[in-house]
C-alpha cells in the first residue's frame, strides 16, 4: 500500500524543520501557509477492491492533530456515496511546530532573534542561515554576544585572551567557541579590525588582534667551532622564538631538521651545521628565518605517508629542502623494524621529487605492506653517521 499515512504527512513537515525553514518562517516569510502536504490517496480500483482498509485509512488521517483535510466524494457501487480526503494542509506555523512538539524550541529561537536584534542586528543574516545551530548554542548565546561587544569597543586590543575582562567568559570559552565567533566577528566588526589573511581557528588569535604565545624552536648546534649565543656559552641545546630564531647569524652551511627528539639530541656533530626539533606540520614558525634559504637543509622524517607530507608542506616555504633517509634502500635495509601507520593519507602530494613519489604511492597503495611505517628512530645510528659521513664537506 503506497497511500500516505499520518507518519508520511509528519515526516514532510519535519523536513522543513531539518532545514530551518520552520525556524525561519517566525522571523521572515520562508514558507507559505497554509501549507498543502503530499498526499497519495487511494485509486478506484483501490476503492473498489479494498474498501475496508481505505475507510481505515480515512479514519486514521481524520485522526491527525494539527492537518486540515479537503474531502471528495466517491460513489461506491455497494456502499454508495463515500467521502474520502483528497488533499492535506497545515494551515499555519503554530499547527505545524505542534505537530512536531517544537512549540518550545521555537520560542526559544524567537527569543534568541530578539535578544540579537536588540543588541548586534548585524549578525541577523547568520540567525536566519542557521537558526539550528543556533538553538545548538542558546545556553551560551549571552555569553558570546558579550564576546562581540567587547571586541567592538577594544578593536584589535593587543592582548591576550586571558585579560578578556567579561562576566562568565574565560579563555577556555572563547577558544572553545572560536568557530562561532570567527563567523559572526567578521559580521560585526569593522574591515580594519579583521586581518582576512588569518584564516582558520588556530588564527584566531592573529584575526582580531589578540597576543599570540610565541612560536618557539629548539635547535643544537652541531660545531663547537660556531660563534655561541649570548648567555648560552657552553650549551648546545638552545630554544628561541621564532622572531629571535629568524634574527640568527651564524655561518652556517647546513641545517638538518628531525622529527624525534632522541634524534634529535643524539645527532652526530657536523662542520658548520645545526639540527633543528621539527614541528610536525607546523612550519609557520620556521617560515620567518629565511636565511634558511642560503643554507642546505635536510629533512629527516618517518617513512610513511604522513612524513611524505610533512616533507610537502616543509618545501610550500622552503623549496629547496632535501630528504634524507627518506628512500626505498633505507625502507628495504630496516624490513625487520617495518610498523604500521594508524590512518595513512590519500591526498595527492606536488612537491615531492620523482624517487620521494614513486615510494609515497608505494606506501599509499599498500603495496609492499598495508599502512607501512618506519619511524625514524628505527633506522640505525650506523646509517645515520654513514649518510652525514657522505655529504660534501662544508667549505671553510
Amino acid at each position: 500500500m503506497t497511500w500516505s499515512n499520518s507518519t508520511d504527512l509528519r515526516t514532510q513537515v519535519q523536513r522543513l524543520w531539518d532545514r530551518g525553514e520552520l525556524l525561519r518562517a517566525m522571523v521572515s516569510p520562508a514558507v507559505e501557509w497554509p501549507l498543502r502536504l503530499t498526499l497519495k490517496t487511494p485509486t478506484a480500483a483501490d476503492v473498489s477492491d479494498r474498501f475496508d482498509a481505505v475507510r481505515e485509512w480515512a479514519r486514521n488521517l481524520a485522526d491527525t492533530h494539527h492537518m486540515r483535510l479537503d474531502w471528495r466524494e466517491w460513489n461506491h457501487r455497494v456502499q454508495g456515496t463515500q467521502r474520502l480526503p483528497s488533499a492535506a494542509w497545515v494551515d499555519t506555523l503554530p499547527d505545524a511546530l505542534a505537530m512536531l512538539g517544537k512549540v518550545r524550541l521555537a520560542e526559544r529561537f524567537q527569543q534568541l532573534w530578539q535578544q540579537t536584534q536588540a543588541t548586534q542586528p548585524a549578525l541577523l543574516p547568520w540567525l536566519l542561515k542557521r537558526p539550528l545551530h543556533a538553538l545548538e548554542l542558546s545556553d551560551r548565546w549571552s555569553r558570546l554576544l558579550a564576546v562581540v561587544a567587547w571586541l567592538q569597543a577594544h578593536p584589535r586590543p593587543g592582548v591576550y585572551l586571558r585579560q578578556v575582562d567579561i562576566p562568565g567568559v574565560d579563555t577556555k570559552f572563547i577558544e572553545a567557541n572560536r568557530g562561532v565567533l570567527t563567523e559572526w566577528l567578521d559580521l560585526a566588526l569593522p574591515s580594519d579590525a579583521i586581518d582576512v589573511a588569518a584564516t582558520g581557528v588556530s588564527q584566531f588569535n592573529r584575526r582580531y588582534g589578540f597576543l599570540d604565545k610565541p612560536l618557539r624552536i629548539r635547535f643544537r648546534l652541531l660545531d663547537a667551532s660556531l660563534p655561541q649565543l649570548p648567555g648560552c656559552h657552553g650549551y648546545s641545546d638552545i630554544t628561541l622564538d621564532s622572531d629571535r630564531f629568524a634574527q640568527l647569524a651564524l655561518p652556517v652551511q647546513r641545517v638538518f631538521i628531525t622529527e624525534n627528539e632522541t634524534n634529535f639530541l643524539a645527532f652526530p656533530p657536523v662542520a658548520k651545521a645545526l639540527v633543528v626539533f621539527g614541528a610536525g606540520y607546523g612550519w609557520d614558525a620556521l617560515a620567518p628565518a629565511t636565511w634558511l634559504n642560503r643554507c642546505g637543509v635536510h629533512y629527516w622524517g618517518d617513512i610513511d605517508t604522513h612524513g611524505f607530507a610533512i616533507l610537502d608542506r616543509l618545501r610550500s616555504h622552503f623549496p629547496h629542502v632535501v630528504s634524507f633517509l627518506m628512500d626505498r634502500e633505507t625502507l628495504m635495509a630496516h624490513r625487520e623494524h617495518w610498523g604500521e601507520e594508524p590512518e595513512p593519507l590519500e591526498q595527492t602530494l606536488t612537491r615531492l621529487t620523482e624517487e620521494e613519489a614513486s615510494l609515497y604511492g608505494e606506501l599509499r597503495s599498500g603495496s609492499l605492506q598495508p599502512r607501512l611505517r618506519l619511524e625514524q628512530e628505527r633506522v640505525s645510528f650506523n646509517t645515520l653517521c654513514r649518510v652525514l659521513d657522505a655529504l660534501p664537506k662544508s667549505s671553510s
